[in-house]
């Protein structure tokens, strides 16, 4: 799978950081890890396991430590840090700038940035902006679009009638995020975010009608940048020899990246309100998250087994 990355001028624009020194236009520098770090080890003469391709973050503790050290000191610690020419540098609080960090930000071409909030919730907000930004992703054919606040991925042959599923689901108050193509990127070891390709976004394609824009036609209350994938829906049409599930006993998977999501697949036939079903997937998927199931609650007030052959 190939390294995605994102541009340093990208990140400074999202997360409003002060560019105290660039060294070049911030577009070319590109950042490849979502991981950040604070060099306070570092600095202390401790470089075992640091990991240069890291935006490194310098707070109260580090300022406050290089403070306190003899000029001479100070710059042999900054020297060694700038040496290793990390993509950035992030001063947080509005702390003061020393000038050995501006000497050794040109003498190595590192950027220096600022920000006036305090260290964790900016490293909190920086790693978060950059596991999106620089996850691992693929792209699948689809539809994507949050039900109840659940992200429900809807896939199947072109024709099946996923796009006008997704109208019909707009117009009952849903939100659309992405038609056709759906961007899929894995952000941690648990999650798929999906979103649209930026060309694309919030356009749809309805045969017989032609092209439509959700945002336009329905505002803006209608569509979402990305939400989470909480429940593939592969629909199909109707086959008569394949069995089904009628009791929702079983959670069925499917792997995305190695992430295993809930998958259901509906079947599609004359008279079938896909929409309705739709909604009640994703309250469903919803409830089994918190716990509930109602086939099993049903059961036990039948006094049947799970494992019953009747069921099956």
């Amino acid at each position: 799978m190939p390294q995605f990355s994102v541009t340093l001028g990208k990140i400074v624009q999202t997360m409003h950081l002060e560019v105290v020194y660039a060294p070049t236009e911030l577009k070319n520098i590109p950042i490849y890890t979502a991981d950040v770090n604070r060099p306070g080890l570092l600095l202390t003469g401790y470089d075992e396991f640091f990991d240069p391709s890291r935006i490194q973050i310098l707070g109260n503790a580090e300022i406050g430590y290089l403070s306190t050290l003899e000029e001479s000191e100070r710059r042999s610690h900054l020297h060694t840090l700038f040496a290793a020419k990390p993509p950035a540098i992030v001063v947080t609080r509005s702390l003061p700038v020393f000038d050995e960090i501006l000497e050794f930000a040109a003498q190595y071409s590192v950027p220096v940035l600022r920000t006036p909030e305090n260290t964790s919730s900016m490293m909190s907000s920086l790693i978060s902006t950059l596991s999106v930004e620089v996850a691992p992703r693929i792209t699948r054919h689809g539809v994507f679009i949050e039900i109840y606040g659940e992200g429900i991925l809807i896939t199947g042959e072109s024709g099946v009638g996923k796009s006008e599923t997704a109208v019909e689901l707009v117009k009952r108050g849903h939100r659309l995020i992405a038609d056709d193509a759906v961007e899929l990127r894995r952000v941690s070891d648990r999650t798929i975010v999906g979103t649209a390709p930026e060309n694309i976004r919030y356009f749809i394609e309805l045969r017989g009608v032609g092209i439509i824009n959700v945002a336009r036609m329905f505002g803006n209350g209608a569509v979402k940048q990305s939400e989470k994938v909480d429940l593939v829906a592969q629909l199909e049409p109707w086959d008569k020899t394949k069995q089904y599930s009628r009791t929702g006993l079983e959670t069925n998977t499917t792997d995305i990246m190695g992430i295993q999501i809930p998958y259901t697949v509906i079947p599609v036939m004359p008279g079938r309100n896909l929409a309705v079903i739709l909604e009640a997937a994703a309250i469903n998927n919803r409830q089994k998250k918190m716990g509930y199931n109602a086939a099993r609650e049903l059961l036990e007030k039948l006094g049947l087994d799970e494992d019953d052959p009747s069921l099956q």
